[in-house]
């Protein structure tokens, strides 16, 4: 790997044979989260879903921000940022033979490159904390290179009781004709002060996963052909089962508990 340095903040750390150039970032320098790159995640499947929350979310001033686990009374939500929308979250809006809402303004969507997080990842289960690209079509056509994929970089829902990281997963679309590929867990390595770097170089051969400068898994595809949208997300667990509640391992929390990161950054091949 080789290093991009970006003045005043950390570097990144970006695969050899290719030249880079940066297209896209977030160094949340300041105390409020820039709203002309991120929105919030708040429906699930065309409804609002209780796990997500546009609270919980802090500027240190010293270029981190913080993605908190919010209580509110027996409940517990979490903040979910993303660069665009998925289509199929917007809310039916109740009348017309169109069964969504207006769309939402993407503020965000790329196609191919080299995607980097810097963060540190949750330090308490009953949540989890991932970095991913998802197509707004997602599942809109029969060929998911026309529509796009969902690409997983980095989940944590493995972490820290297992101490295992998921990274790789490709799907295809949702519901009964999807079909995952790529997934693999793997265990972190001791870094200073527990940052960890995770990205993706997408590219029209594929996928090639990337933790703090190391190769960590590859796919051929299938390869998404469109643009796609970055999201930083967390969930609080046990809000998709039925009956919907909050995980166990949520009553056990101390708080403050948050997700940590240092800058997202996006890089085309030139």
């Amino acid at each position: 790997m080789k290093t991009f340095e970006h003045a005043g903040h950390e570097p990144s750390l970006l695969p050899e044979g290719k030249n880079w150039k940066l297209v896209w970032h977030d160094e949340f320098d300041g105390t409020e989260l820039d709203r002309t790159k991120w929105t919030f995640r708040l429906n699930f499947w065309g409804k609002p879903f209780p796990a997500f929350t546009t609270e919980g979310v802090e500027l240190d001033g010293k270029s981190h921000l913080r993605l908190n686990v919010v209580k509110k009374g027996d409940q517990y939500c979490s903040p979910h940022l993303q660069t665009a929308s998925l289509t199929y979250d917007i809310p039916k809006d109740g009348g017309g033979f169109w069964p969504f809402a207006p769309y939402e303004k993407p503020l965000f969507l790329h196609r191919y490159g080299y995607y980097e997080i810097l963060c540190r990842l949750n330090r308490q289960p009953g949540w989890w904390t991932a970095f991913w690209l998802q197509s707004p079509s997602i599942g809109a056509h029969p060929n998911p290179e026309c529509c796009g994929v969902e690409c997983d970089i980095m989940e944590s829902q493995d972490f820290p009781d297992k101490g295992l990281i998921r990274c790789g997963n490709l799907w295809n679309g949702y519901g009964s004709n999807a079909a995952g590929s790529g997934h693999k867990k793997y265990r972190l390595k001791e870094t200073p002060g527990n940052w960890h770097r995770f990205g993706v170089d997408w590219s029209p051969d594929g996928y090639v996963f990337y933790t703090d400068g190391e190769e960590v898994n590859r796919t051929g595809g299938p390869v998404s052909r469109v643009e796609q949208f970055i999201l930083v997300s967390t969930e609080c667990m046990g809000y998709r089962r039925t009956p919907s509640g909050p995980d166990p391992a949520l009553e056990k929390m101390t708080f403050p508990e948050y997700f940590e990161v240092d800058h997202v950054r996006v890089f085309d091949a030139l």
